[in-house]
C-alpha cells in the first residue's frame, strides 16, 4: 500500500470528508489500476471499496466499447494535467449512467504518477437542462441559418453532404433532401475539382484553420454560378464533427470583376497596340501616359517622356490652336470629341498628319487616339495619280483612235494625189512649165504623207519591223548624227550599261524616238547645257506597276535621256504627249514629236515616263521589255532589176478613187489587173478566170470580208497564188502587236507607183 492509500485510510478530519463525499473520489495508477475507491464511489457505481481496490477500472465500470477511449483519456491527463469531460459508466448491477468526470495527474512521494478521478453523480438532470438551453439556441440558431442569404453545409472529409441550408440549396439550384448524402464533387465545375481536392488536403492537415476560396456550382441547366466559400475544419470537434461550409453566392460580383477584368484588357491590349497611339493628359498639358506607338509617332523614346519632354501643347502646331480650342470646347460639352485631322510635330519638328480623337476619362483626365494618316494619304496620292493616270490613258486612247482614222481616210487620199502626181510627172517633158507645179503639189503630198505616218505612229497603227537589238548600239551609230544636232554648246554624255539586255523593237522607229527626244532637249536648252544619254537593266516591281497604270511587273532595259533645260511646267506635263500640242511658237513644230515618241514606246510593249523640274532640266525614261535572244543581223535584199511585169493580178479595194489609181499604175507598169470592189465580186472573178492568177493585192479593211479573210478562202482554190495586202492603218487581222503574220506581206498606204511596183515586184519575184 502507497503512503497515499495510508493516508487516505487514516480516520483525519480530510479522509472523513473525502470518504464521505457525494461525488466518486478515485485513484488510479498510470495502468488505470484502483488505488482509492471512496463511499460516494460505492453509491455511484455499487462497488464497496474491497471489491474495487486493486481492479482494473475498465473492468469495473468502463463500457466495453468505450475502453480505449478512457485509456485514451489518461495518455491526454499525462500531456494536460487535467481534464474535464462528460461520459458514460456501467454500474455494478449493469445499467448506465451519465457522468461528469475531472480527471487530475498527482504524484506520490516518490514522485511517481497519479490519477485523481471526480465522478459527479447522474448529470441526466444536468443534460435534460441544458438539452433544453441548447434546444432553445438551436431553434433560434435554426432561424438565423434558415432565414440567412448564405447558406451552409456541413460535409464529411470525404465531401459527403450531411447537411445543406435552405439558402445553399437554393444556390445549388436543387433541393437539400435530393443534396443529402450525395458528393459535393459532382456539384463542382470540372475545371475546380482539382483545387478543391488540393485546398481540402490542406485543410485536413490543420484542424481549426479556415481557408476562403472561390467555386463554380453547376446548375441543372448546365449553367454555373460562382460561390464565395468559407470553409473551417471542426472535423474534431465533438459537437460538429465536421467541415462546416459558410458559402455566399457571388456571381454578380465575379461577373463584375470579370467584365473588369476584360474591360481592363481590352484597355491595355489597345493600349499597347501597334495601330492607334494613346496618351493620357490633363488639362494643363501634361502627358501622364503615353504607350509606345504615340511615341514613335513623334519619334520620342520611353527615356524622353520620363525626363518630361513629350507635352500635349508643345506637339501641337501653332495654326491648330482653333482645332484644339474647338476639340476642347466639344469634350467639355459631351465628353468626347469627334474625330479630326490635324498635324502633330515631331521631335524633330518635322509634321506628320494625323487623325485625333479626344474623350474625357474623369475630372481633369482626358485621352486621345491618334492615327498616323501618312500611309493613307501616301496612298489617296497614289490613288489620285493613278485616277490622273487613268483619264490620261483614256484621253490619249480616245485621240489616237481619232488620229488613226483621220490617218486612214488621208493616205486614201494621199495615194491617189501622190499616184497621179508621179504619173504626170513621168509623161511630162523636163522643160514643161507644168512641171514645177506638179512636183510643189507632190512634195505637199509628201510633207502630209509624213504627217499621216507620225499620226499612225501616236495611234500603234503604223507597221513595224521588228528585231532584236542593243540599244548601246543604236546610240552609238548615232552618235554623230546627234552631236550635229545637238551642236557645240551642249555636252553630250553616253552612260551605256555593259552586258545590256536586248529588246525586240523596229530599229528605225526607235531612231526616231531617240531623234525627237534629242531635238526637244536641244530647244530646252537654247544657251547651251548638258544631255545624258544612259542604258540600264532593270526590274520592274509590283509595287512600281500598281503605280504606274499599264506598266507590267517584270525585267526592262532602261533609256533614259536626261537634260539641263528650262524643264516643264505641271500644268504642261499632263498634255505633252498629245499630239498637235507644242509649247514652242508658231512654225517651230508640228506638235507630233512627242507623240510619235509615245506611239512606238506603246506599239514597242513599252512604257515612257517623265520627270521634270521648270529650271533644273526634264528626264524622259523609256522603258522596253528585255528578250532573252542574240541580235537579229539584218542582210540587205537585192533591188528588183524592173519594175515591169507581165503576171496577173487580182486588185480589191472598196474605195473606188484608189482602186482606179492602183489600176493605172500597175497597167501601165504592163501587168495584167482584174479589179474588184469588194470580196465577193473577188471570189466571183476568181471562178471565172480560167488562167493563172499570180498575185491578190487587197486592202485590209472592207465591208463583208476582209482581205486576209478573202486571201484564206482564196487559198484552198488557187494556192499558188502570192497575196499582198495594203491599208491606211494595221488592223488585228495583220499586226499582232506590232508584228506582221509572218504569211501575209503588207505594204502601208499612201500608194505611189513606185512603191507598189517595187513592192509587187520584190514579192512575184520573193
Amino acid at each position: 500500500m502507497t503512503k497515499l492509500t495510508q493516508s487516505l485510510a487514516g480516520r483525519s478530519f480530510a479522509s472523513i470528508l473525502v470518504d464521505e463525499s457525494p461525488d466518486a473520489l478515485i485513484a488510479l495508477s498510470p495502468e488505470g489500476t484502483v488505488l482509492f475507491w471512496n463511499s460516494g464511489a460505492e453509491g455511484v457505481f455499487g462497488y464497496t471499496a474491497e471489491e474495487a481496490v486493486g481492479r482494473s477500472i475498465e473492468d469495473l465500470t468502463v463500457p466495453s466499447d468505450m475502453r480505449e477511449q478512457a485509456r485514451q483519456m489518461r495518455a491526454a491527463v499525462l500531456v494536460e494535467g487535467s481534464l474535464l469531460f462528460e461520459t458514460t459508466r456501467r454500474r455494478k448491477d449493469g445499467s448506465f449512467i451519465d457522468v461528469a468526470v475531472s480527471k487530475r495527474l498527482v504524484r506520490d512521494e516518490a514522485g511517481q504518477p497519479l490519477f485523481i478521478a471526480v465522478n459527479k453523480k447522474d448529470v441526466t438532470a444536468i443534460r435534460e437542462s441544458h438539452k433544453r438551453a441548447l434546444a432553445a439556441s438551436a431553434t433560434r440558431f435554426q432561424m438565423l441559418v434558415e432565414h440567412s442569404a448564405d447558406g451552409i453545409v456541413l460535409t464529411t472529409v470525404t465531401g459527403t453532404l450531411l447537411y445543406v441550408s435552405p439558402a445553399a440549396a437554393r444556390m445549388f439550384g436543387r433541393d437539400a433532401a435530393d443534396l443529402l448524402g450525395t458528393s459535393l464533387r459532382g456539384y463542382l465545375h470540372p475545371d475546380e475539382v482539382s483545387s478543391a481536392l488540393e485546398r481540402k488536403r490542406r485543410l485536413l492537415e490543420e484542424p481549426g484553420r479556415r481557408h476562403v476560396s472561390v467555386y463554380r456550382l453547376v446548375q441543372p441547366d448546365g449553367t454555373a454560378r460562382s460561390i464565395e466559400v468559407v470553409l473551417t475544419n471542426l472535423i474534431d470537434n465533438p459537437a460538429i464533427g465536421a467541415i462546416v461550409n459558410n458559402i455566399r453566392d457571388v456571381t454578380e460580383r465575379t461577373l463584375a470583376e470579370e467584365a473588369l477584368v476584360v474591360a481592363n484588357q481590352r484597355f491595355t491590349a489597345l493600349f499597347e497596340s501597334g495601330i492607334i497611339g494613346i496618351l493620357v493628359g490633363d488639362e494643363s498639358g501634361v502627358v501622364h501616359e503615353a504607350n509606345d506607338t504615340f511615341l514613335a509617332l513623334l519619334g520620342y523614346t520611353r527615356e524622353d517622356f520620363a525626363a518630361g519632354l513629350v507635352n500635349w501643347r508643345n506637339t501641337t502646331p501653332p495654326e491648330w490652336a482653333s482645332w484644339n480650342a474647338e476639340a476642347t470646347a466639344e469634350l467639355e460639352r459631351y465628353g468626347r470629341a469627334k474625330p479630326r485631322e490635324k498635324e502633330y510635330f515631331r521631335k524633330d519638328r518635322t509634321r506628320v498628319p494625323v487623325l485625333v480623337g479626344l474623350a474625357q476619362m474623369n475630372a481633369g483626365q482626358r485621352i486621345s487616339f491618334s492615327i498616323d494618316l501618312t500611309d493613307r494619304r501616301r496612298a489617296a496620292d497614289a490613288i489620285a495619280d493613278l485616277e490622273k493616270q487613268f483619264r490620261q490613258a483614256q484621253k490619249m486612247e480616245a485621240v489616237g483612235r481619232l488620229a488613226g482614222g483621220v490617218a486612214h481616210d488621208f493616205n486614201n487620199v494621199l495615194s491617189v494625189i501622190l499616184s497621179y502626181g508621179e504619173m504626170l510627172l513621168e509623161d511630162l517633158e523636163p522643160i514643161d512649165p507644168l512641171r514645177t507645179h506638179i512636183e510643189e503639189i507632190h512634195k505637199a503630198g509628201m510633207r502630209a504623207a509624213d504627217l499621216t505616218r507620225q499620226l499612225l505612229l501616236f495611234s500603234r497603227q503604223q507597221v513595224l519591223e521588228p528585231r532584236v537589238v542593243d540599244l548601246n548600239d543604236v546610240l552609238a551609230s548615232m552618235d554623230r548624227m546627234l552631236q550635229r544636232i545637238l551642236g557645240a554648246d551642249v555636252d553630250l554624255v553616253s552612260l551605256p550599261t555593259p552586258a545590256l539586255g536586248r529588246v525586240r523593237v523596229d530599229p528605225t522607229s526607235v531612231e526616231q524616238v531617240i531623234m525627237n527626244l534629242v531635238v526637244n532637249a536641244r530647244d530646252a536648252m537654247p544657251t547651251g547645257g548638258k544631255l545624258t544619254m544612259e542604258t540600264a537593266n532593270v526590274v520592274l516591281d509590283e509595287a512600281y506597276a500598281q503605280s504606274h497604270l499599264g506598266v507590267c511587273a517584270g525585267r526592262y532595259v532602261m533609256l533614259a535621256v536626261t537634260d539641263t533645260g528650262s524643264g516643264i511646267e505641271k500644268e504642261t506635263l499632263g498634255r505633252i504627249f498629245e499630239p498637235f500640242f507644242t509649247t514652242k511658237g508658231s512654225g517651230k513644230g508640228t506638235g507630233l514629236g512627242l507623240s510619235t515618241v509615245f506611239g512606238v514606246v506603246q506599239q514597242s510593249g513599252g512604257s515612257i515616263w517623265v520627270y521634270s523640274e521648270v529650271g533644273k532640266g526634264t528626264t524622259f525614261k523609256i522603258y522596253l521589255p528585255r528578250v532573252d535572244a542574240v541580235v537579229d543581223v539584218v542582210r540587205s535584199a537585192e533591188p528588183p532589176t524592173t519594175l515591169r511585169g507581165s503576171e496577173t493580178i487580182l486588185l480589191v479595194e472598196d474605195d473606188d478613187p484608189v482602186r482606179v489609181v492602183a489600176c493605172g499604175i500597175l497597167r501601165r507598169s504592163g501587168y495584167h489587173v482584174i479589179d474588184a470592189r469588194n470580196a465577193g465580186e473577188a471570189l466571183l472573178h476568181s471562178e471565172e478566170f480560167r488562167g493563172t492568177i499570180h498575185l491578190l493585192l487587197s486592202d485590209v479593211v472592207m465591208p463583208q470580208m476582209s482581205g486576209p479573210a478573202l486571201a484564206k478562202r482564196l487559198a484552198s482554190m488557187r494556192p499558188e497564188m502570192k497575196v499582198l495586202c495594203m491599208s491606211g492603218y494595221t488592223d488585228d487581222s495583220i499586226v499582232r502587236h506590232g508584228v506582221l503574220d509572218a504569211h501575209i506581206a503588207f505594204i502601208q498606204k499612201p500608194l505611189t507607183p513606185e512603191t507598189l511596183t517595187k513592192r509587187v515586184r520584190e514579192l512575184l519575184d520573193g
